[in-house]
């Protein structure tokens, strides 16, 4: 069903391109069928003879005005014969065949390109990254050449084409304008790419598509949420990984007033390193914070590590809490009543 509408609405929108085209030729070869009436005019009023001889010729001069008239109005050409030809059942026979044609080889391709990004974790987010932008120039590509291989309308049309149809549009679907707006300049300013890890404030998770209308994001929960761009652009957002494929993940753990901090940090820090999901090219840190809650102190500790592929973050934090939890309470440093 998605698929049958995004086919209709590429078609929609290239007929509405055919009728106005259509509009603006007409318009313009009207305007070049009035160029000689006026030029004769203005050639008729220069002519200078005596009353005498204009009085003789003058049925000799209605008689080639007439005439000139005649030949004007046989080269008018017949606007509806024009329109018809412009609007023929082969050129839109072929615009629907090219446009079903090239949607399902971009779908195609990235569908390749998902399949190959996800068998090599380096360069899944590289190339993830690279479809929106493949989507975008191929889509320019198409319309482009539909508009030159297969209408062809002189320069003149397109121009006020693009003025008609950028007045329309601007009235009619601002909001879509700003989304629209919105998505290509985080395709080309590139804030984050799909793949990364994003926080809106109201949403985080997994880029999974940066659309032209919403970004998709795939929570911790596994829900997919489509966000506005024009709400992503005007807002503040912060990247987890900025394009690479580990991130950092931070566990927090809240311990006695009165623990031994040294022999504390020595497990937190033995505790992530023997994790499978740790990258240990990057450095572990361990944090104590003070804290009061519900009228008593307690120290925060925040363990500070990253994960080696983004997508195992929440199942890196969930270890690493067990772990460090485990030996706290196996080597004697904690009980389960002060965890209480």
């Amino acid at each position: 069903m998605k698929k049958i509408k995004n086919i209709v609405l590429i078609f929609s929108f290239s007929l509405s391109f055919l009728l106005i085209s259509i509009l603006g030729m007409s318009q313009g070869d009207s305007a070049k069928t009035q160029i000689p009436l006026i030029d004769s005019l203005q050639i008729e009023s220069n002519i200078s003879t005596p009353i005498e001889e204009a009085k003789k010729n003058d049925s000799t001069l209605n008689n080639e005005e007439s005439t000139i008239l005649k030949d004007i109005g046989e080269n008018v050409p017949d606007k509806p014969k024009e329109v018809l030809e412009v609007i023929s059942v082969s050129k839109i026979f072929w615009t629907v065949i090219v446009l079903i044609l090239a949607y399902y080889f971009i779908q195609m391709v990235i569908k390749v390109l998902v399949l190959i990004s996800e068998r090599s974790a380096k360069l899944r987010i590289a190339i993830k990254g690279f479809i929106p932008v493949f989507r975008i120039l191929m889509w320019s590509i198409i319309i482009f050449a539909i508009i030159k291989g297969i209408f062809n309308p002189p320069f003149q049309t397109i121009l006020a084409f693009t003025a008609s149809i950028g007045i329309a549009i601007g009235l009619a679907a601002q909001d879509i304008l700003k989304n629209v707006f919105g998505g290509m300049a985080l395709i080309l300013d590139r804030p984050f790419k799909v793949g990364d890890k994003i926080d809106s404030g109201k949403h985080y998770g997994e880029v999974l598509e940066i659309g032209l209308r919403a970004t998709k994001l795939v929570t911790p929960d596994d829900s997919v949420v489509s966000v506005p761009n024009s709400e992503l652009v005007n807002s503040s957002v912060s990247n987890s990984n900025s394009g690479e494929l580990n991130c950092q993940v931070v566990a927090e753990i809240y311990l006695p007033i009165d623990v031994d901090t040294q022999k504390v940090r020595k497990i937190a820090t033995e505790s992530a390193q023997v994790s499978k999901y740790v990258y240990l090219n990057k450095p572990i840190n361990v944090l104590f914070f003070n804290e009061v809650k519900e009228h008593r102190s307690y120290l925060k500790m925040r363990l500070k590590a990253y994960v080696m592929d983004i997508r195992y973050e929440f199942q890196f934090k969930s270890d690493m809490t067990e772990i460090v939890i485990r030996e706290l309470l196996d080597e004697g440093v904690i009980t389960k009543e002060e965890l209480t």
